[in-house]
């Protein structure tokens, strides 16, 4: 998001896992992004807690001086699967009140590894976009290749059809963040086309 995407996002929506991961990369990935975040003054809008990536990202982005926006849901505020929200916390009533509220503060996104969840939200905010919801850029940050197969599988659902060519690159895939901040210039180019004129199923 160098260049011309700099100049006007201000806040970014990071999807990741609440487990560190095997590999050390994963963890230090996610403590990079949350300090170039910072060093870009570019805000945090995440889904809460301070465990694994999601406390890579949030505790790196908030004590090098961004704001950072905890979304979290009634349902997991009162139990203990959110532990505890850096920076500012917002409680809303449901999942999708959770994923509501982090798009409308957002204005780019970019997933770090992580589980079902982290899958169910890029896919989620990837169909919005599909469906010309929004035009906001998606990165997705390969740490260690870690999505490599999945990005096999988005191509293949290309090969037969499932999916267009303009669709499949919605996602824009990098291995490392400071390569995350030229999605805008891609999409320039050609590259990160969000608004395809033709779209299949989702």
């Amino acid at each position: 998001m160098a260049g011309s995407l700099s100049n006007h996002i201000k806040n970014i929506c990071v999807f990741d896992g609440s487990s560190p991961g095997k590999e050390k990369k994963f963890l230090e990935s996610a403590n990079h992004l949350g300090q170039v975040l910072a060093e870009r003054k570019i805000h945090l809008v995440y889904g809460g807690d301070n465990f694994g990536l999601i406390g890579g990202v949030s505790i790196a982005a908030f004590l090098g001086g961004s704001q950072v926006l905890g979304v979290v849901p009634k349902a997991l505020a009162k139990g203990d699967i959110i532990r505890k929200i850096i920076g500012e916390k917002l409680q809303v009533s449901t999942m999708f009140d959770r994923m509501n509220t982090m798009f409308n503060h957002a204005d780019a996104f970019i997933t770090l590894p992580g589980g079902l969840g982290t899958l169910k939200d890029i896919f989620h905010i990837t169909s919005w976009a599909q469906l010309h919801i929004h035009h906001k850029p998606i990165g997705l940050l390969n740490v260690n290749s870690f999505y490599d197969n999945l990005l096999s599988f988005l191509d293949q659902a290309v090969e037969q059809e499932f999916l267009t060519s303009s669709a499949r690159q919605i996602i824009i895939s990098t291995a490392t963040a400071e390569q995350s901040f030229s999605i805008d210039s891609n999409r320039s180019q050609g590259g990160f086309d969000l608004r395809s004129k033709t779209n299949k199923d989702t």
